[in-house]
């Protein structure tokens, strides 16, 4: 039986840097007798423990005792008898850091990747929280300088990719608290015997939200440290002289990661697209008994916890929106014989994870969205028919967001609510309480915890983008559970509601629009809309002016932007997978002409804005220059527009040519911006000439017989590694 390292985990390392090896040396540690206010240094002469990565032949070792290594050239771990792991003589610098999130292979070398800079978000149960802000990129091969890699053409693209992709997402990590598990999963671990200091927190982790898995393989054996893409919103507040902590924490999983247009639907494991897990936690102490002395105010050990989980993902069928300029894209559904047992798979995770499933879907049943509605319903009742264990636990609910709530009644969400009353009783939540004489103040632990009840089910919610719409749902079923909450925890009476605690409801009204905002950043690029009404109760001036400012955004963003935003997913989560020396250059192979027609466009109404507001002499020149720069700025944009998909940025490393050139059953709205030749522009033109610019281009890719060149037909913007140390 193997034996894991479940000491506490470092904080603060020191990195030595040489051209021979990467020593890191813990700077300090979370042992039991560090400080309240922050860890205790460790003494420089103490002897301690430290990871030697040699980087002339890829092997790494702890400590320099017989230990498990990563051989970067073979791709595997191996044993090594005897390795020093002594700090070099030679080095050249040290680098303070806060945790090593993993190993990533490119084109050239390999690149370990460290947290330097940090910043604290709160404590839980005494558990600080941080999100990490600031990583560097260290190339294992002596040979990968800065500037040989951006001399590289593909290494620099593929370290461009990494470094938006760590600065644009939010990496949060603690070292002793488990962020991927709810407080009810912690429990039940520590009941199993694998709770804190039983295993390793690598061990421990939910794997759907260990979004560093991939990169941590190679160095899963030497190191500990786990990042989760979560938001953690922690508020203190009083009610009915009670003080409680209020947190929203929700968990992103990393199957199925990327941006609003380029990840949709389910693939053939069952894994959905933005596939969030929201915790609701109350934190307060019981009141004290007789003899027991009164509780210290403003003060809340955390004695009796409260949770309440819900869960969004993506339509669980084979579907996508294929961009194309517009602002709505075309609608594809993909009826293909697999998606009968993809959505089994999804159904049964979900069933194993959470028991029971209400699955609230909340698309318009008519118009551009109905198609969704329809295919999804044709599942469920597929495999609701096929299968006794998913008829008994998976429960389809549609309701008709935008005709229910038409004119912001959101207000109507209680029909929803009262419709799934039953449901919601029979499932509960999570309440557990820990007596005072255990010292449950530390948080380190939830053994001694008497639970009370647990939650034996949960909500799925789901909409088009899983964003707005369910945001206000979710918010709704928070509330809903934590009027039950309190009332059941005694801080509130029956007849009371937390509507009556102004105070509290603009925490619980800003907490849930800052989580609302963190999760449509993630996925979409701009924060939620309608949260004006979220934060104040009513719609405002300012808020419709955000809502469109959004809108105009994440237009912006979903068709020239979001393919680097899915190429850097991809390569952080292991979706893509680089192989050293097999990359062709990510370079533009479209047509000159379908290349030059944004620039034509651009200059020709520079042109005639320069004719409008510039000094004329005669009326007549300028009529005659006017009227050539119109011609060529409508050739030129009619032929962008008919050619919308050419222009839109698509994800280079993995490009979906299975939906671009799905030609099989199921639903297609109107085809648009596919292809349009200069000749049905221009009549003059030869079609001969032009056939072959027709495509899906722009960092994308074309249909037809150009889809297996689809990879090739990219271009990478021009960036510095400025991560790379």
């Amino acid at each position: 039986m193997a034996t894991f390292n479940t000491l506490p985990l470092h904080e603060t390392l020191n990195l030595y840097v040489s051209p021979t090896s990467y020593v890191f040396e813990p700077a300090s540690s979370t042992l039991a007798t560090h400080g309240i206010d922050g860890p205790t240094l460790v003494n420089e002469k103490d002897v301690r423990e430290s990871l030697h990565i040699d980087r002339k032949t890829g092997r790494m070792a702890l400590n320099g005792a017989a230990q498990c290594y990563w051989d970067s050239h073979l791709g595997n771990t191996r044993t090594l008898t005897s390795e020093s792991s002594d700090i070099p003589l030679g080095k050249e610098k040290v680098i303070t850091c806060y945790g090593i999130i993993g190993i990533l292979s490119l084109a050239t070398t390999d690149f370990l990747i460290v947290v330097t800079a940090r910043t604290p978000s709160c404590r839980l149960l005494s558990h600080p929280i941080y999100l990490a802000t600031d990583f560097r990129l260290l190339p294992l091969s002596p040979l990968s300088t800065s500037s040989a890699i951006l001399d590289h053409p593909v290494e620099k693209e593929l370290v461009a990719l990494v470094e938006q992709g760590l600065k644009s997402g939010r990496l949060w990590f603690s070292y002793g608290w488990d962020l991927t598990n709810t407080l009810q999963r912690q429990k039940e671990a520590e009941d199993g015997g694998k709770g804190l200091g039983k295993e390793p927190m690598w061990k421990r982790a939910d794997e759907r939200f260990f979004w560093n898995k991939y990169l941590m393989e190679p160095l899963i054996d030497a190191t500990e440290n786990q990042g989760v893409d979560v938001t953690v919103e922690l508020r203190s507040a009083n009610i009915n002289n009670r003080d409680v902590l209020f947190c929203l924490t929700a968990r992103r999983s990393r199957h199925r990661a990327g941006t609003r247009y380029f990840s949709r639907g389910i693939n053939r494991d069952g894994e959905v697209s933005n596939f969030n897990e929201t915790e609701q936690i109350v934190l307060l102490d019981p009141l004290p008994e007789a003899g027991q002395a009164q509780a210290i105010r403003g003060r809340v050990d955390g004695r009796e916890r409260l949770s309440f989980v819900q869960t969004r993902g993506s339509v669980p069928i084979f579907w996508a929106e294929v961009n194309n300029l517009r602002y709505k894209p075309d609608l594809q559904i993909m009826d293909i014989p697999e998606t009968t047992q993809a959505l089994k798979n999804h159904l049964y995770k979900m069933i194993n994870e959470y028991q029971s499933l209400y699955l609230v879907n909340l698309v318009n049943q008519k118009g551009y969205e109905q198609p969704v509605k329809e295919a999804f319903e044709r599942g469920m009742a597929t495999v609701s028919a096929s299968d006794p264990l998913i008829a008994e636990r998976a429960h389809y609910v549609y309701f008709d967001f935008h005709a229910e709530c038409r004119k912001m009644r959101f207000d109507r969400i209680s029909v929803l609510i009262d419709r799934l009353a039953a449901g919601l009783d029979g499932m509960g939540w999570y309440h557990a309480v820990t007596p005072a004489a255990m010292g449950f103040a530390s948080g380190s632990s939830s053994a001694s915890a008497q639970v009370l009840r647990k939650q034996t089910g949960v909500v799925r919610s789901n909409c088009m983008d899983c964003l707005d719409r369910t945001n206000v749902v979710q918010s709704a079923l928070g509330k809903w559970a934590l009027n039950k909450q309190l009332r059941d925890a005694g801080v509130l009476s029956h007849k009371e509601t937390i509507d009556d605690h102004e105070a509290f409801m603009v925490i619980f009204r800003n907490v849930w629009a800052d989580h609302a905002d963190t999760i449509s950043t993630a996925y979409a690029g701009t924060g939620a809309l309608k949260t004006d009404f979220t934060r104040t109760g009513k719609r405002t001036r300012e808020g419709y002016l955000a809502d469109g400012y959004n809108s105009v955004m994440r237009y912006i963003r979903n068709n020239f932007f979001d393919g680097d935003r899915q190429d850097a997913f991809d390569l952080l989560t292991g979706a893509w997978v680089a192989k050293k020396g097999g990359i062709p250059p990510l370079t533009d192979t479209r047509p000159l002409v379908m290349r030059s027609m944004p620039y034509v466009l651009a200059f020709a109404l520079t042109m005639v804005f320069a004719a409008i507001t510039l000094p004329r002499t005669s009326d007549l020149s300028i009529y005659s220059f006017l009227l050539l720069w119109f011609f060529l700025a409508f050739v030129s944009g009619s032929y962008i527009w008919g050619n919308g998909t050419a222009y839109v940025s698509w994800p280079r490393l993995n490009p979906p040519l299975e939906i671009l050139s799905y030609r099989g059953e199921g639903f297609r709205s109107l085809q648009r911006g596919r292809g349009l030749s200069l000749a049905s522009v221009v009549p003059v033109f030869n079609r001969g000439q032009t056939a072959s610019v027709s495509g899906v281009g722009r960092r994308a890719v074309s249909m037809g017989a150009r889809v297996g060149k689809a990879a090739d037909e990219v271009e990478l913007g021009k960036r510095k590694g400025a991560l790379i140390d």
